[in-house]
């Protein structure tokens, strides 16, 4: 007979064979609301300046601030979903994230803006570090490829729609529709996952004992982090050899030194340093950075010449950029199956080949280039971050156990994010410094002013800074190939509360 649990329908998606895909549609709501709202509130900049009476470089703070939070909670997020369940803290994550929304959206003052906006970050760290470790979990190793594919659909989907959607609120509604719009489509993001998902026993990490949180190491972390991606964003303004950006350097590198030292000796360390004895991870995690670092100038830059260089519109330069979004959300799922099928290797190492034919393809760029040129340009790119990102992270993640992958997961993102932010300063400083010793003053806006000579100066500068992107693709495509294959982990399955309590959102 059946049980009132089994008839309800909830319960049902639980335990049907097309369960992932209930739970990644789930996933995909929130973590594509994440990637929309950050390029909204980037449309929104020029808007909350005026009515704060702010000048642009105060208010980019909202962006950078957002960042750095998101950037030093990874670790700590990722390693208290291997701690209290990933269900758990995707749901407090995204709590936190609702509420500092409607805080922002309701801010009289630049302060509380600000503050809403780097607390959101905590919560956005919380929905990053699980969002790929659950999608990861919740699709067999035989297709956690095609997953993890999907989720980069899902990301390049909410690039594309965050800045329309971003412009279309702000032009009609003003600046804190923004914030607003996101906070019914986070309250659904939080009920269907609550429903949905299903939890996990949090010992499982550690049987036979609970786990304790790293609070030293996840200080250590957090400064560390901090210090080198505030260097990182300042040293193209203050000079890499200033004092401030020295301090900054020193201090990041030293409190890394005792972070290091601290996890080698702690019992539950926040990054368990054994993992780097696997060739593929270290590897592939390197080689991820690597890309994203040279990636990073393709997305910073290619406005900046389309607009100043070229003297097109900012809508024209959005449309240029679409084709590289378009070209991930469509060829990341294939090359996750492929990788299914033949090997993560392989897909990420043509990947790697595409993009460094896509670098070079920049770096000959020129004051009369085409918008075909640059259209093929930017699809090249995203063809070839597609290939390479989804077998790369499916490369990292397999070659651990599952117990691991909260902070994995955290660390594969904290590759990203500190990457993007390091490849945008060393970009602007290759640019800047071109422009400086060409005679002309040596700052991107320098551009504006239709000097020819100062424009020539900048396409330049961009060619040296798209050679170094191909180089750094070139050093990832070598660390690729020499990876070796990941070797499949068991698809050991996680405790599970029964079919009422998971469709209720218990986590244990």
């Amino acid at each position: 007979m059946a049980t009132p649990s089994s008839l309800w329908p909830l319960a049902r998606i639980v335990e049907s064979p097309h369960y992932k895909w209930w739970a990644y549609m789930a996933l995909a709501i929130g973590l594509s609301l994440t990637v929309m709202d950050q390029s909204g509130v980037n449309i929104a900049m020029p808007q909350i300046a005026d009515h704060f009476d702010a000048d642009i470089p105060t208010v980019q703070w909202l962006s950078l601030g957002y960042i750095l939070t998101t950037s030093a909670m990874l670790m700590p997020a990722g390693r208290l979903s291997d701690m209290i369940g990933r269900k758990r803290m995707y749901l407090i994550g995204f709590s936190i994230f609702v509420v500092s929304a409607f805080v922002g959206a309701t801010a009289q003052s630049w302060t509380v803006l600000l503050a809403s906006k780097l607390v959101q970050g905590i919560g956005s760290a919380g929905i990053q570090a699980n969002g790929m470790a659950m999608i990861a979990e919740i699709f067999p190793s035989s297709e956690r490829g095609k997953g993890l594919g999907l989720y980069m659909a899902v990301i390049g989907a909410g690039a594309i729609t965050g800045p329309v959607a971003g412009g279309f609120l702000v032009s009609n509604f003003g600046w804190r529709a923004v914030f607003f719009a996101g906070i019914p489509v986070a309250i659904i993001a939080i009920g269907t996952a609550a429903l949905v998902l299903k939890g996990r026993s949090p010992e499982q990490a550690k049987p036979g004992g609970k786990l304790s949180f790293d609070w030293l190491g996840a200080a250590l972390s957090s400064g560390a982090l901090v210090s080198f991606l505030l260097a990182m964003t300042n040293a193209w303004k203050m000079g890499w050899t200033s004092p401030a950006i020295l301090a900054g350097v020193i201090t990041a590198a030293t409190l890394l030194a005792a972070f290091l030292w601290w996890e080698a000796r702690t019992v539950d360390p926040m990054l368990d340093l054994s993992l780097f004895k696997s060739r593929v991870f270290s590897l592939a995690i390197g080689a991820r950075f690597i890309s994203f670092l040279g990636g990073s100038a393709v997305f910073f830059l290619m406005p900046f010449y389309v607009i100043q260089g070229l003297g097109h519109s900012a809508s024209h330069a959005a449309f240029l950029m679409i084709p590289g979004s378009i070209s991930m959300i469509v060829i990341g799922p294939l090359a996750g199956r492929l990788s299914d099928r033949v090997g993560t290797r392989w897909p990420a190492v043509f990947g790697m080949s595409v993009s460094t034919m896509a670098m070079i393809s920049f770096a000959t760029l020129t004051t009369e280039s085409s918008d075909s040129r640059i259209a093929m340009g930017m699809t090249l790119s995203g063809i070839g971050m597609a290939s390479f990102s989804s077998p790369n992270s499916s490369a990292i993640i397999g070659s651990l156990p599952r117990e691991k992958y909260g902070i994995v997961s955290a660390f594969v993102n904290l590759a990203r994010t500190s990457a993007n932010m390091s490849g945008v300063a060393l970009a602007t400083t290759v640019v800047t410094f071109h422009m400086a010793a060409s005679g002309f003053e040596p700052s991107l806006s320098t551009v504006e002013g239709g000097d020819a000579g100062a424009t020539l100066a900048f396409v330049e500068g961009m060619a040296r800074a798209y050679t170094i992107s191909a180089c750094a693709m070139i050093v990832a495509l070598t660390m690729t190939i020499f990876r070796g294959e990941v070797q499949a982990q068991p698809d050991r399955v996680a405790e599970q509360p029964g079919p009422a309590s998971t469709a209720s959102g218990d986590d244990e």
